[in-house]
């Protein structure tokens, strides 16, 4: 009645002895809808190449920020470069030739400098995620979105709590200052700049020490966790991969 699909009576029997919630950020705490707010170039490149050549380099992933870099494109009537050689890296970014350029767009280490830059430290304060874009191995830009918390999680947490769960922590690919921000703004513990392996790392520990593990995604990234986790929870609006690893 309420739309939820449980793939079996044991996960049921297993949620009802879970003592800790582990949850993903984008699509999970927030809507999975964010929208670019910031543009800035460097190294000389316009706004409007910078913009078009993420979004076209994007053009074939299904994470949420590649979705708001291609409608932010779209919104600015701007075309998209045919790409080549397209490769998606798990937690970090992409890669793909166009133009006659290798374009890389994801987190700060798929940069060839990957010093945080003193702009992006300006718009993660304000709780931002900060794209890095580089062309031929420079830097070219940095291009920020922000994404709206769900209006029901707080009273999800404090729901969760009362039910059992002793433990909630946020776990998310995005930078320290983002995750801060909300994990202050919820009360809950966080860890960010994790990659897949390490959510994965973070079940297994407290599987180890005893803990029925609860974990909730949307994303490719979090599949294998999903998948790891005792029960397994996806977002219905994310990726068919953590739908399908999911368990509920």
């Amino acid at each position: 009645k309420r739309g939820v699909l449980i793939k079996g009576g044991k996960y049921l029997e297993t949620l009802a002895r879970a003592d800790v919630l582990l949850i993903d950020k984008t699509g999970t705490l927030t809507l999975g809808k964010p929208i670019v707010t910031d543009i800035i170039s460097l190294n000389g490149m316009d706004k409007v190449t910078l913009l078009s050549y993420a979004a076209s380099a994007d053009r074939y992933s299904e994470h949420p920020l590649a979705d708001a870099l291609r409608r932010s494109a779209q919104e600015r009537g701007l075309a998209l470069y045919d790409v080549t050689n397209f490769e998606s890296i798990a937690g970090m970014g992409v890669r793909a030739s166009l133009d006659g350029k290798v374009v890389n767009v994801g987190r700060r280490t798929l940069t060839k400098d990957s010093a945080p830059h003193i702009h992006a430290r300006t718009l993660e304060s304000h709780g931002k995620t900060v794209i890095y874009v580089s062309v031929d191995d420079s830097l070219s830009g940095l291009i920020a979105a922000s994404d709206t918390l769900r209006s029901e999680v707080p009273d999800a947490l404090q729901r969760a709590k009362r039910l059992g769960i002793q433990k909630i922590e946020l776990l998310t690919g995005d930078n320290e200052q983002v995750a801060a921000t909300m994990g202050n703004a919820l009360g809950i513990a966080y860890r960010a700049g994790l990659l897949p392996e390490d959510k994965i790392r973070i079940v297994k520990e407290y599987q180890a020490q005893g803990h029925t593990v609860v974990l909730v995604g949307d994303g490719i990234n979090d599949a294998p966790a999903l998948a790891q986790a005792d029960i397994g929870i996806a977002m219905n609006a994310g990726t068919d991969i953590a739908i399908e690893a999911a368990h509920i």
